[in-house]
């Protein structure tokens, strides 16, 4: 399958604004007013990821990301709609996001997706999923479907 580039449904992209004084700085990842009830966080968590180095690519079944991307470093968002009940089944797009241009990207289930870290210092990338990793007290399988390790797969990073 070729992917065309061109929005894909349901990937909602916000700019996210750093509000700083004297203390430092404050900056909203979501509000409930803002996102629809079926995409709402059930946990949270933060990761690091090295300079050069990429996450994914890989899809979920069932469970949506909102990752936030507010820094340090830029990372490079790349996705794929593998939805074939889709209206945007088969567009990619790609997305800039970290320190100079924070922003959260809501991903639905069945979207492939991955993200490189494209600066000189580990950059944060923190989660908001709307599913318990593993399910509740870690007792149900990973909902992932992982594309990474192989290398007939159509889903390869923008450099």
């Amino acid at each position: 399958m070729e992917f065309k580039r061109g929005p894909i449904q349901g990937v909602v992209v916000r700019d996210l604004s750093r509000h700083g004084d004297k203390r430092g700085w404050l900056t909203e990842l979501f509000r409930s007013d803002e996102i629809a009830s079926e995409f709402m966080p059930a946990m949270g968590y933060i990761s690091a990821t090295e300079p050069g180095v990429a996450r994914g690519p890989h899809e979920h079944r069932d469970q949506a990301d909102l990752f936030c991307f507010i820094g340090p470093s830029m990372f490079r968002v790349s996705l794929w709609d593998n939805r074939k009940d889709s209206s945007t089944y088969g567009n990619s797009m790609v997305v800039e996001a970290g320190e100079m241009q924070p922003r959260s990207v809501l991903i639905p289930a069945g979207v492939v997706h991955a993200y490189a870290n494209r600066g000189s210092t580990a950059g944060w990338v923190i989660n908001l999923p709307n599913r318990l990793y593993a399910g509740t007290g870690h007792t149900q399988p990973v909902d992932e479907i992982r594309y990474e390790d192989d290398p007939n797969s159509v889903f390869k990073l923008t450099p």
